[in-house]
């Protein structure tokens, strides 16, 4: 069961939130929203945390994770 987890990625510009886009893209069956002007992403997966931390470390951005929504 896919849940909705929300993270608070720091994103300055439109340039950061694509960065961020293009990484959760390349997950399978993952949705995803993101609210650049607040910092916020919110992934739909089913995927484990840990996975999702992994993509969003790839990006270079600093994150914290909010939990479950």
């Amino acid at each position: 069961a896919s849940q909705k987890h929300e993270f608070k990625v720091e994103m300055e510009c439109e340039k950061c939130s694509a960065t961020v886009a293009k990484a959760l893209g390349k997950l399978e069956d993952t949705k995803f929203e993101i609210d650049q002007p607040n910092n916020l992403v919110w992934i739909e997966s089913d995927k484990d945390v840990k996975v999702l931390e992994d993509a969003l470390r790839k990006t270079g951005k600093s994150f914290t994770y909010n939990g479950t929504k």
